[in-house]
């Protein structure tokens, strides 16, 4: 393996640079398709070889998912919040036909540019346009038809069922921490940059802010006005097997990633560390049916097996999040969050 670090996601102005960081990153950690899957396997993540191999190939942003995936099984996981937010970057500065993201695989058109190969890998690993030898119709056509018709079969079988992205889907999801996660049940809001708003005040924030008393010196996260806190902006982090992280990108302070105290003056309460390998994950849990908060989400914490809530549970201006014991929405409503794309 080379060394990752002399390797820095924000040296690429466009798409096609960025990819290229990409391939360089693979080769830097010295893994083939097959490896990468399977190291992915193990970090709790879904990456498809055949799927990579097609990111790799072309000169377009890759999703999100994909590429924290990719980055974590490459072993540069630490700088997983850095190479989303240089994508995020060049997504948003637009103004070149390459530099539009990945779209996703069941809606990719070909591409006639070979596909990236280990060497004495699987063809079938790439996932190149050949015919399909069990039919005469090529191989990403036959995909296609199969996701479509999946899609009609979702549609007919019944209204209510709710149809969520692999990674929500995962099996592993609820195994990892002993909490049971009921069939059916939405397990994951939307990711990427959003914001975390209490279900009774969506006027407000989660952000930085100081604990009321004074007694701490550094910035933990509390609730305030959604139109006056501009940053730092947050990014919801898959972590695998249905956690979460939860990140915060300043401009000034770079990247933290909000971990429970659990000593000091401010125990019990969230506080933004650099060190996101060793933060709190989250995993979001869907409020019941008829609980007065429509699509609103808890985090339950791991490890701790409790939920975040707010200090004293009221959700005025300026209230600290803290993680307390779960309860029901009716008698704790402050552990109700709306998340929404930002």
């Amino acid at each position: 393996m080379g060394n990752l670090r002399e390797l820095s996601p924000y040296a690429a102005e466009d798409a096609a640079g960025f990819v290229e960081s990409m391939r360089r990153l693979k080769e830097l950690s010295g893994m083939t398709f097959r490896e990468l899957e399977e190291q992915a396997g193990r970090n709790g993540d879904v990456l498809a070889r055949s799927t990579l191999a097609d990111v790799l190939r072309r000169d377009r942003l890759p999703r999100p998912d994909v590429l924290a995936a990719f980055v974590r099984a490459c072993g540069d996981g630490q700088r997983v919040g850095d190479w989303l937010d240089a994508r995020e970057r060049i997504a948003e500065g637009g103004g070149r036909a390459g530099d539009t993201p990945e779209p996703a695989p069941a809606a990719s058109p070909s591409s006639s540019a070979p596909a990236p190969r280990d060497e004495h890998e699987e063809v079938s690993a790439v996932g190149q346009d050949g015919e399909d030898a069990a039919a005469g119709t090529p191989r990403r056509r036959r995909q296609s038809l199969l996701a479509l018709a999946a899609v009609a079969l979702l549609l007919v079988a019944g209204a209510g069922v709710w149809a969520w992205q692999s990674r929500a889907e995962d099996p592993r999801d609820g195994a990892s921490d002993g909490i049971p996660v009921a069939k059916g049940e939405r397990q994951a809001p939307v990711d990427g940059w959003v914001t975390i708003r209490p279900a009774g005040r969506t006027d407000l924030c989660l952000t930085d802010g100081r604990d009321r008393r004074g007694a701490y010196g550094s910035a933990v996260a509390v609730h305030l006005p959604c139109a006056e806190v501009p940053v730092p902006r947050t990014y919801l982090e898959p972590a695998g097997a249905g956690l979460y992280r939860v990140q915060w990108h300043h401009p000034e302070l770079g990247k933290g990633c909000l971990t429970v105290m659990d000593t000091g003056p401010v125990k019990g309460m969230l506080e933004p560390r650099d060190d996101c390998a060793n933060a709190t994950l989250f995993r979001p849990e869907a409020a019941p049916e008829g609980s007065g908060a429509p699509g609103a989400y808890r985090f339950r914490t791991v490890p701790g097996a409790q939920c975040v809530g707010t200090a004293g549970d009221s959700v005025a201006e300026g209230v600290e999040a803290v993680q307390e014991p779960c309860a029901d929405a009716a008698d704790s409503p402050d552990q109700y969050v709306v998340v929404r794309p930002d």
